[in-house]
C-alpha cells in the first residue's frame, strides 16, 4: 500500500484536479451518503485553506480552515470529513490536530469556532472545543456551535 500524504494548499495553489477530487468527496459525503441536499459550493473555498489526506490520487480524509472574521469572528474549520471506506483508520483526529495547528501557525490565534454536528460533540469535545449552547439545524441536521479558547474564563 503506498504512503498517506498530507496536503495543505490555499484555493489558488489548488490544481483543476486536486479540486475536482475535493469537491467529489465532500459530495459524496455530505450529500450522497447524508442525504443532505444543499448547494456544496457556497463561495467560501476561494478564502479558505484546504487540508487533506491522499493516498495513490484518492482523498480519504479533508477539511478547509478559515482566517478570523471569515465565518466566525475567530477562525474555524469546516467540511470536516473521512471517506466512509477509510475510518477506521482514525483519519480525523490526525485532521483535526493539523488542522489546529495550520491555524495557529498561519493565522497565529489559538480561537477557533466550528459547527458541529451533534453525533460529532464527544469527538470535537476531545480536542478542547467547549458547547456554547447555540444548537439549530442546518439542511435539517442538528448542529452545535462550539469554540475552543485558551482564554481564561
Amino acid at each position: 500500500m503506498k504512503e498517506l500524504i498530507w496536503k495543505i494548499k490555499t484555493f489558488d495553489e489548488l490544481s483543476t484536479k486536486e479540486l475536482y477530487d475535493v469537491l467529489k468527496i465532500r459530495q459524496e459525503v455530505f450529500i450522497v451518503e447524508q442525504t443532505c441536499y444543499y448547494l456544496d459550493a457556497d463561495g467560501y473555498d476561494e478564502m479558505a485553506v484546504h487540508i487533506w489526506a491522499e493516498r495513490e490520487g484518492n482523498v480519504l480524509a479533508y477539511c478547509r480552515i478559515f482566517d478570523l472574521g471569515i465565518k466566525y469572528a475567530e477562525a474555524s474549520i469546516g467540511r470536516v470529513l473521512t471517506h466512509p471506506d477509510h475510518r477506521k483508520l482514525r483519519l480525523g483526529k490526525i485532521l483535526v490536530k493539523l488542522a489546529l495547528g495550520t491555524i495557529e501557525s498561519r493565522f497565529r490565534t489559538n480561537e477557533v469556532r466550528i459547527s458541529a454536528q451533534d453525533y460529532l460533540l464527544a469527538f470535537y469535545s476531545e480536542f478542547g472545543f467547549v458547547d456554547t449552547g447555540k444548537k439549530y439545524l442546518e439542511d435539517d441536521i442538528p448542529h452545535t456551535e462550539m469554540l475552543k479558547s485558551h482564554q481564561l474564563i
